[in-house]
Formats: C-alpha cells, structure tokens, sequence
C-alpha cells in the first residue's frame, strides 16, 4: 500500500498528491511516468511524476473520468493499493543554450520536471503556460523558481494575454529564436503549436497520453503513429517528436471510451 503524505487542491478541477513510494523517487528522471490504482478492483491510471522529494513522488490529475474523481475523494493518511514505476523512457534533455517551454492546463506538471532539469544544466528557459483562466493556470510559483522568463495566456484574459498559447508564440517568434521547445498539454493545442513552430523551423517535442492499459507494451491499446509507424506512448514514449505525429487519429482514438466513463462516473454520484 502506498500512502498519501499530502494532498493539495489547485483547483475544481485539479489536485496535487504526495505519495510515499521510495523505489519510484530513487529511480525516476525527468519524463517518467507511474500507473496506480485507487483500489484492488480500479482501473489502471497514467500519471507522470511531476516532482521527487525524498521517497515521496509528487502527481497531479485532473478530475475527469471515475478513477481519476474517485482518487480525488482520498486525503493525507489513505492508501492505495498499486502505484508503478518509473514507467515509459526518460525525457531526451538536449545540449542547447536556451529552451522553450511551452504548458496548457494539466501539461505544466510533466512539463516542470524536464524545464527545471535544463535549468540546472545552465540553459536559459523561456515558459508559455495557458489555461482556461487564472483559476487553472497550475505550478507557477514553482516555474518561478527557475525560469528565465514567463509568458501566461487565458481563454477568458483573467490573467496575461487573453487568447491562445499560439497568440503569443507568434509574437515571441517576431523578435526571437530558440534552440528547442517541448509542448505538453491537449492534443489540440499541441497539434497547432506544432505546426506553427514548423513554420519557423523550430523542432518540438510532445508527451503523449493516450489510453494505456498495462504500461508494458502487452495490450496495444496505446499505440500512436509516429512518421507512418507504430510505437507503443507507455514503452516507446511519452515524448516523440511533435512533427511525426499522427496527431487527427490520436484525437479520435481519444473518444473511444466517452460513454464506458459517462456510466462509469453516474455510479460514483450516485455512491
């Protein structure tokens, strides 16, 4: 059993929780993921490390489906029964001078560790985080910490530009050029921020989330299309090279269990 040592509500929609587990923190890098499940009987679900601190692995998870809103009705002291890794390859940190980061919603928590690890390598890192609002822009005083410079965007203009990440990328490629970016956050966002930054020649690497089931290559089911081929997000990822992917099938694929959850979370109200 893996306990929780704290728990922290970002948002409505977004907690962030300690778990104790020292053979994950001793082993984990930047890029790695875990699969946990709430109970004996839960669903498998994929988390990437968002901090280590001793033996105490930090993950932060949007309350969407049953387990992930299930998981949100535990506090400090509960336990649960499974929490796996270092699961998937560690990120691929670059020999570059400056690096652009770029976060939208819940992508901030896998994007922090792979900026700060650049950061403490010396290179300059530049961050455009966005969300919905202000309510939902997640971690930024820990990118404070280390980043060089921060750009925010909202949806509804709570808080810095009011627009898109996109909208200030544009502005930001007018002046400006980096050596490298890594987009984490929705698939739709990343699919355009991919294909503006290949208009300016700049290489961008993606963390992939797709269905995973065993997170050992067995099941398939997270299989994704990179340059024409298949690779396996759990075993060959998280991070592929943004300008390979497939990223029309992805989004599709990424419906395919809409209504298993809709049932699924009408048990949990009804509990």
């Amino acid at each position: 059993m893996y306990e929780i040592i704290a728990k922290e509500i970002l948002n409505k929609d977004v907690d962030l929780m300690v778990i104790n587990a020292p053979l994950v923190a001793r082993n984990a890098e930047p890029g790695h993921f875990i699969i946990l499940r709430v109970d004996d009987i839960g669903e498998r679900i994929p988390l990437t490390i968002a901090e280590i601190e001793g033996d105490n692995v930090s993950i932060i998870y949007q309350k969407l489906g049953y387990s992930t809103n299930l998981l949100g009705t535990y506090n400090v002291g509960d336990s649960l029964s499974d929490f796996v890794g270092p699961l998937g390859k560690a990120a691929h940190i670059r020999d570059v001078k400056n690096v652009l980061g770029i976060a939208g919603g819940v992508g901030a928590a896998p994007l922090l560790p792979q900026l700060r690890e650049y950061a403490r390598r010396g290179v300059k890192v530049t961050l455009v985080i966005g969300a919905r609002s202000k309510e939902h822009i997640i971690l930024l005083d820990k990118y404070k910490e280390f980043c060089d410079e921060i750009f925010v965007a909202t949806d509804d203009g709570s808080d810095g530009t009011k627009g898109f990440v996109t909208d200030i990328l544009a502005d930001l490629y007018k002046e400006r050029t980096f050596d490298h970016a890594i987009a984490i956050g929705p698939l739709v966002m990343m699919k355009f921020v991919v294909l503006l930054n290949k208009k300016h020649g700049l290489q961008t690497d993606v963390s992939l989330n797709p269905v995973m089931i065993d997170g050992t290559g067995m099941c398939g089911n997270c299989r994704v299309s990179i340059g024409g081929k298949t690779f396996f997000a759990c075993v060959d990822g998280p991070d592929f090279p943004g300008e390979e992917v497939d990223f029309d099938e992805l989004i599709v694929r990424q419906t395919y269990y809409t209504e298993e959850e809709h049932v699924c979370n009408l048990k949990l109200v009804k509990k």
